[in-house]
């Protein structure tokens, strides 16, 4: 299994930074992501970003998406699904520092070890789509949904992918989207400690 992190948003809320690189705590984003993954997670892991490719190569091999321009989450998941020479790709989204602990493990569970087609996760709330896990034969699936203008729901449901429920799981599926979202997340975790 391969692991794409999809850092390559605009980050329109966020004043258009880089935000796999921002700073939460004092480190990178990205840095918070990957040391969330479990270490199978971690073998064989890709980032996904439209800008600042040398600074990501420092943690993994890093793509860009095949459009221009920052063209949604599906145009990374598609560039990912490209690259990947594993049977299976898992997506997590770069602005989520705690995923949940065993949402990659239920998920390749849930996928049947190959036998049951992608999987998405679903929180106490509603779907997670960017938490998925996809065999790499919907690469051309992936890329043709993104020529349509589908969106990533979309395109999951179009392929039949299953939502599964993770709201048992211990973590947060918090995104952080604004610098309100950073100093909240920095504040309850000074309360924390």
């Amino acid at each position: 299994m391969s692991t794409a992190i999809l850092a390559g948003g605009a980050a329109t809320r966020l004043g258009g930074i880089d935000k796999g690189l921002a700073l939460l705590q004092g480190r990178p984003l990205i840095e918070w992501v990957i040391d969330a993954l479990p270490a199978e997670c971690r073998q064989r892991l890709l980032i996904v970003a439209n800008r600042n490719v040398e600074q990501y190569l420092a943690w993994a091999p890093t793509i860009s998406d095949a459009q221009s321009g920052f063209a949604g989450p599906l145009a990374g998941i598609a560039a990912a699904l490209a690259y990947c020479t594993t049977p299976w790709l898992l997506t997590l989204p770069v602005d989520c520092p705690r995923p949940p602990a065993g949402f990659a493990e239920r998920l390749l569970h849930e996928a049947g070890g190959g036998n049951h087609g992608p999987v998405v996760a679903r929180d106490n709330c509603r779907r997670q789509p960017l938490f998925a896990l996809y065999p790499r034969e919907l690469a051309t699936s992936a890329k043709q949904a993104l020529d349509i203008g589908l969106g990533v729901t979309r395109w999951q449901e179009s392929i039949g992918a299953r939502v599964i429920d993770l709201s048992d799981l211990c973590g947060e599926w918090t995104n952080l989207n604004t610098a309100e979202d950073f100093a909240g997340f920095e504040g309850q975790s000074r309360v924390q400690a």
